[in-house]
């Protein structure tokens, strides 16, 4: 089953320093091109550690949206 939540990157802000990535514990997170890191949603269980790792501030956890 998958997490009510999941990690949204704010793509203008962030300096693909590589941090979550490193702090991301499903390996949910990749920088693509040293441009922008880019988030998993299958495999990201919304654990938060990114965005409290994150020194550019630009990962949030967001509620994923519910099938119905």
């Amino acid at each position: 089953m998958a997490s009510k939540r999941y990690a949204k990157v704010e793509e203008g802000i962030c300096v693909a320093c590589g941090t979550c990535e490193l702090v991301c514990p499903k390996g949910a997170i990749t920088v693509e091109n040293g441009c922008c890191a880019q988030v998993n949603i299958d495999t990201c269980i919304g654990c938060g550690k990114c965005a409290k790792a994150c020194p550019a501030n630009c990962i949030d956890t967001v509620e994923r949206a519910v099938n119905k």
